[in-house]
C-alpha cells in the first residue's frame, strides 16, 4: 500500500471508531411466500452514528426501516454488508443495544419494578442493585408510584415509559426504537416526545429511532437518514440544528422547523418527474 493508500485507511479507521454504530453496505431480501420470488429491501444501505447522537430514520411504508433496525439489534441478518457497534461485529441480539418497540413488549407477569429490573437480572446484578438501577429509571421517565402495577393496569403512555426505563436499565451503547408512540394518542405523543428528548440528553443516550412522522424524526433528532421505496437505500442524511432543549409550542413557530420538513419532504417524494 502506497503512502497517501496507508494515510487513507487510517482517516478512515479513525473515522469508525469515533462512531459508536456502523452499519457498512447492509443489503436484505426476503421471499415472498405468495409470489415465491425473493424480495429487495434493503440495498447497500450505510448509515454511521457517533456517541451521544440521536438520528432517525424516515422513509415510506414498505421501504425497510424496521428490517434495518431488526438487523441492528441482531434479530434479523443481513444478505450483505456488517454492523459494528462499540467496536464488535453484530452477529446474535445483545445487552449492548437496547429495543424499543411499538407494540411495548412488557412482560405482563411483572411489575413494572420487576420489568425493569429484568436487563439487569439476567446480567447477574445483585438484588439491592438492581431494584435501585430500577428506581432511579422509574423516576427518571415519571413512573414514581406505578412501581407495584403491573402492564395492563397502566395506560398506553405508561407502558411506553416502562419500556424505555427497561431497556436504558440495561445500559446500552444505543438503544433502538421503532415507531415507539405510534399506537398513543396525538398528546400523549407529543408529551412522550419532549420527554424522550429531555431523558436522552441527561443520560447521554445514543438512540437510533425508526418513524414514519417527518415532523417527529425533526423535533428528536441531531440528523435524520431518508430511505427510499423498496428496496431501501439511502438517499439523504440532514443534520438538525435546532437548540435544545425542544418544545413544540415554541418550535412550531420556528420557520427553520418548517424549513427542515420541508426537505425531508421533498426528499421522500423523490425526483420530479
Amino acid at each position: 500500500m502506497g503512502t497517501r493508500g496507508h494515510t487513507e485507511a487510517i482517516v478512515k479507521s479513525a473515522a469508525f471508531a469515533a462512531d459508536i454504530l456502523s452499519a457498512r453496505g447492509i443489503s436484505k431480501s426476503h421471499l415472498d411466500h405468495r409470489s415465491g420470488h425473493q424480495v429487495e429491501a434493503l440495498r447497500d444501505v450505510s448509515v454511521n452514528i457517533a456517541h451521544h447522537e440521536f438520528v432517525s430514520v424516515i422513509g415510506p411504508s414498505g421501504c425497510g426501516k424496521s428490517t434495518f433496525l431488526r438487523i441492528i439489534a441482531g434479530l434479523d441478518p443481513p444478505n450483505a454488508g456488517e454492523v459494528i457497534v462499540a467496536g464488535k461485529r453484530v452477529s446474535r441480539p445483545g445487552a449492548d443495544r437496547g429495543m424499543v418497540f411499538q407494540e411495548y413488549a412488557l412482560l405482563p407477569w411483572k411489575t413494572t419494578q420487576k420489568n425493569i429490573e429484568f436487563g439487569p437480572l439476567v446480567k447477574g446484578t445483585p438484588k439491592a442493585e438492581r431494584a435501585e438501577i430500577a428506581r432511579r429509571f422509574i423516576a427518571l421517565v415519571g413512573l414514581a408510584g406505578a412501581e407495584h402495577k403491573y402492564p395492563h393496569q397502566l395506560s398506553g403512555g405508561m407502558r411506553q415509559r416502562a419500556a424505555v426505563a427497561r431497556a436504558l436499565a440495561n445500559n446500552p451503547a444505543i438503544l433502538l426504537m421503532d415507531e415507539p408512540f405510534a399506537a398513543v394518542d396525538a398528546m400523549t405523543r407529543q408529551r412522550l416526545q419532549e420527554e424522550l428528548a429531555a431523558i436522552s440528553a441527561a443520560e447521554r443516550t445514543t438512540v437510533l429511532f425508526v418513524t414514519h412522522a417527518i415532523e417527529e424524526a425533526v423535533f428528536l433528532s441531531d440528523r435524520v437518514v431518508v430511505l427510499s421505496g423498496k428496496p431501501g437505500r439511502v438517499v439523504a442524511d440532514i443534520a438538525i440544528h435546532l437548540v435544545r432543549p425542544r418544545r413544540w409550542k415554541e418550535l412550531r413557530q420556528d420557520p427553520q422547523f418548517a424549513g427542515y420538513c420541508a426537505e425531508l419532504t421533498r426528499h421522500l417524494a423523490g425526483p420530479s418527474s
